[in-house]
């Protein structure tokens, strides 16, 4: 007779090994990570000691790391704490943000202060006196009149005169800011020429969405036919694809992804998996490791919350993400990450030479493109479809012609 299983025995063995929840005093004298590793054993505190495990193991398998950053991160000086170092340190090995960080971060470049505000003195106080508010930060409103019109310059340039995606938009804009800030003397460096720097990809997916992208809207109602800049959204979307089955087969060979906030960046970095896998037919098993920093709650339904599993269910994560290498940490960004940042480069481990997967984008467009030429027989059969096909002709076909809407 085949023995059960004691659910009971099992549970207690499981416990039995757990983790104590047993810290140490603090003294004063631990290292980042020894008070990661003690001190924060429940609650957000643990997502969070786990979050920097998972930081940890993303470089220790030397994982290409994508970074989301959404909200207003560049204006609070998110990217001067802690971006701007990790790129340095080739821990980034690229970036989706929101049009609005990069061009934020541009006020600083050109003179323009950025200062903490008190958020109950009045709005309408604030616009009388030409001050722009982000919650507890402001800037004058010459800041965004200088800053269109620094944009405006660069993009009238010869180089952007054609179409391109945004990871080349960014590089040439970071390009442009580079050879500015060294004119300038600037001390602090922008994330845009930073980026451009070290080679590290920025796309952003809802480009339009950004005051950068007004100053083009400007520049192709003035000049007309003369404002040759486009930006082709096809082969953005399938760039982010082709630089993961790139990184996934032909570099690191592991994928993590870094989500600060949620919103458009996080999806349009996640997509790329499902595109390979579900639209182009390019097997693919998600990202290996998935940490998010998010307040957000994961229950109402909003993509920029929902966790690893859900993740999975669409095939943007893989297993192991869901099983062993996901945390989705409860808190507000700039709460947390500084203080992450601070641990993960107190480690002498954590550096390596910065991946340059810009100067390898090329490469990594004609890899994916000789994949999905060899399933290209298989991919056109995809491409038709008939309402008879929906229908359904019977009551046993409307049995199982069973509708799921997410």
């Amino acid at each position: 007779m085949a023995k059960t299983s004691n659910p009971k025995k099992s549970l207690r063995n499981a416990y039995s090994g757990a983790r104590k929840a047993d810290p140490r005093p603090i003294t004063g004298k631990e290292k980042p990570a020894e008070l990661l590793a003690h001190a924060f054993s429940a609650y957000v505190g643990r997502q969070e000691r786990t979050a920097f495990e998972l930081m940890s193991k993303s470089m220790e398998q030397d994982a290409s790391i994508f970074l989301t950053l959404s909200g207003a991160m560049t204006p609070a000086g998110l990217h001067q704490s802690c971006l701007i170092p990790l790129v340095e340190k080739g821990i980034i090995s690229a970036l989706t943000t929101t049009g609005a960080n990069l061009y934020h971060d541009a006020h600083r470049i050109i003179g323009h202060a950025i200062r903490e505000v008190n958020p109950n003195a009045g709005d309408l106080q604030y616009r009388l006196a030409r001050i722009i508010r982000i919650y507890d930060l402001g800037f004058w409103e010459e800041a965004l009149l200088d800053t269109d019109r620094l944009f405006s310059a660069i993009i009238r340039g010869p180089e952007f005169q054609k179409k391109m995606t945004t990871p080349e938009f960014h590089y040439l804009l970071g390009k442009a800011v580079y050879g500015i800030e060294k004119q300038l003397g600037v001390k602090q460096p922008s994330l845009l020429s930073t980026c451009y720097k070290h080679a590290v990809p920025i796309w952003v997916g809802a480009v339009q969405d950004g005051s950068i992208f007004l100053n083009v809207v400007k520049l192709k109602r003035l000049l007309g036919a003369e404002f040759k800049f486009e930006l082709d959204i096809n082969d953005d979307v399938y760039s982010m694809a082709a630089m993961q089955h790139f990184c996934r087969h032909q570099g690191s060979k592991r994928l993590a992804i870094w989500i600060l906030g949620g919103g458009v960046p996080k999806n349009y970095t996640l997509q790329g998996e499902p595109l390979l896998d579900q639209i182009l037919n390019v097997p693919t098993s998600g990202f290996d490791i998935d940490v998010q920093f998010c307040v957000d709650p994961v229950d109402n339904g909003a993509l920029s919350s929902c966790p690893a599993g859900e993740g999975h269910t669409w095939g943007k994560v893989s297993v192991e993400a869901v099983e062993t290498g996901s945390m989705y940490v409860h808190c507000d960004v700039t709460a947390v990450f500084p203080w992450l940042t601070h641990a993960l480069l107190s480690e002498p481990k954590n550096k390596r030479k910065p991946m340059r997967l810009m100067d390898k984008m090329a490469e990594a467009i004609t890899f994916l493109d000789t994949d999905v030429q060899k399933r290209r027989k298989q991919l056109m059969k995809t491409l038709d479809w008939s309402v008879e096909e929906a229908e359904p002709s019977t009551p046993e076909d409307a049995d199982k012609h069973d509708a799921y809407v997410r």
